[in-house]
């Protein structure tokens, strides 16, 4: 039989003085109805071998009638079905911007600038840079959410690098009348560098020819310390709509079947050999892996492969 405990005067005190935080801890805080926004990090950094590489995010937004941009050569009843699989709603679609910095240990490179230059600058200081420091600027394509960082107006956002794109890319939008490319690449043409396929940008990487979304699209091979990553700007746009379906087509593809093969062709290599890659329009951080899955494929995001 246990004794009844005694509640003494100086204990009573305390307890009474406990309950109104007693009461404040256990009750939730009221929000009086306050919903906060969207929140998105505006980076991640990782290493590849002796090579640190931050994922930039310099925009997101929800855009309506996604198969009015993707998957244009199937039908609704189609389209619907596979993005019912994929746990994704056919009404909208959420889109990201991410150019990557890659830093080699004795440069700063900025692949692609997003879309204007405040985004871009502002993911770049949220990552501990400032536009100044970038030494080398590569574009991958020209079209306007990689090129629009550039300048500002008549001010170049990068005043103290070099920059490279592909001579194939670079020719091509060159002979057309666009006024992005005019504002905001043809000012910086004399400062421009040229590759081709297998062209170095720096010691560890490597440009490859992948074209098709554009005349010239370019993506770039990293490799240090027995480390390798792929980014791959805009060869597959959307990890389920392009990328598992390599076949589909995409409004923002110039030439389509030239696409749908340099997808193909990239996919295979990337399941193949293991490699982890970054797409500029994948889900934030926009690292990930490819997979063999039937007549298409799988993306694998990365979880902390890169962390270690």
């Amino acid at each position: 039989m246990s004794a009844t405990p005694r509640l003494t005067r100086r204990a009573a005190l305390a307890g009474a003085a406990s309950l109104p935080l007693a009461a404040s801890l256990g009750a939730p805080a009221r929000a009086d109805g306050h919903m906060a926004g969207l929140a998105l990090p505006k980076f991640q950094r990782f290493n590849v071998g002796d090579f640190q590489v931050t994922t930039l995010l310099v925009g997101s937004r929800a855009v309506e009638g996604p198969q009015n941009i993707f998957g244009m050569n199937v039908d609704a009843e189609t389209f619907a079905e596979v993005s019912q699989e994929a746990h994704l709603p056919t009404d909208v679609a959420q889109f990201f911007f991410t150019p990557t910095l890659v830093n080699t240990g004795s440069e700063l490179i900025l692949f692609d600038t997003g879309l204007a230059p405040a985004g871009t600058v502002a993911a770049l200081e949220a990552a501990g840079h400032s536009a100044a420091e970038i030494d080398k600027v590569v574009i991958t394509h020209m079209h306007g959410d990689h090129v629009g960082g550039l300048m500002e107006g008549e001010t170049e956002t990068f005043s103290n690098a070099a920059y490279m794109t592909g001579q194939v890319e670079f020719d091509a939008w060159s002979k057309m009348e666009n006024e992005t490319f005019q504002a905001k690449v043809a000012p910086l043409a004399e400062k421009m560098s040229f590759l081709g396929d297998g062209g170095t940008v720096a010691s560890g990487v490597t440009g490859m020819a992948a074209f098709g979304h554009t005349p010239g699209h370019m993506v770039y091979r990293l490799e240090s310390g027995g480390q390798q990553l792929m980014i791959c700007a805009d060869f597959a746009n959307h990890y389920v709509w392009s990328l598992a379906h390599p076949d589909w087509e995409v409004k923002f593809d110039m030439d389509k079947e030239a696409a749908a093969q340099t997808r193909r062709r990239l996919l295979d290599m990337l399941a193949a050999e293991g490699l982890p890659f970054i797409g500029y329009h994948m889900p934030f951080p926009a690292l990930g892996y490819v997979e063999k899955a039937g007549e298409g494929y799988g993306y694998v995001p990365h979880s902390y492969q890169l962390f270690l």
